[in-house]
């Protein structure tokens, strides 16, 4: 019986912790946030309203999988800036003691690197993971979710990817038609609460 009790105690939580990541859902309307950027500036989602679609990007370099994903997502992010996409980093990382933000500038991304100072933006957004995305789908009204999750069944070896997940959404979203798989797990690192 005690072992039961252990077990119910055990679920509970579980069922808990599992619930407070919550953030936004699919098909939400996503508010606007105001972050720092690694040069010491500030960016807001509504700077990028002449977008199509913004790929925000949880992520953070002293990842394993981040690193494994980054020339990945450089790509996608060039392959894409002519045709109304635009990618944002953020990082969840800063003030944690796992990045700074001169290393992060270091990075001299061609697209905003911002950092989420205090977690407020990765707990809107409900992020758990670095890499993790989310596709955010301009409507001319605002900004609306339309993917969250990995970036392709691979992040091991690009070489090996079977299933583009962001390059198939990032087209759909394009093409005004519905995204096939709105949802699929991201792997990588854990985000750090604090």
């Amino acid at each position: 019986m005690k072992y039961l009790a252990s077990l119910a105690t055990a679920l509970f939580l579980s069922v808990g912790a599992f619930a407070q990541s919550g953030g936004y859902q699919l098909g939400d309307k996503v508010t606007n946030f105001t972050l720092k950027s690694s040069n010491n500036q500030t960016a807001s989602l509504s700077d990028f309203t002449n977008a199509k679609t913004v790929v925000l990007v949880f992520t953070n370099s002293q990842c394993p999988y981040a690193k494994l994903y980054e020339n990945r997502l450089v790509t996608l992010s060039s392959t894409y800036a002519n045709q109304g996409v635009q990618f944002v980093f953020v990082n969840p990382g800063v003030g944690d003691g796992s990045e700074t933000l001169e290393a992060m500038a270091a990075k001299n991304y061609s697209f905003p690197y911002l950092a989420d100072e205090g977690q407020k933006v990765s707990r809107q957004f409900g992020a758990t993971k670095t890499p993790e995305v989310f596709v955010l789908h301009n409507t001319g009204d605002g900004f609306v979710l339309k993917y969250k999750g990995a970036i392709d069944d691979n992040p091991q070896v690009e070489s090996g990817v079977k299933n583009y997940y962001l390059r198939s959404v990032i087209d759909s979203v394009l093409a005004n038609k519905a995204v096939a798989t709105p949802d699929k797990r991201a792997t990588g690192c854990l985000i750090k609460k604090y």
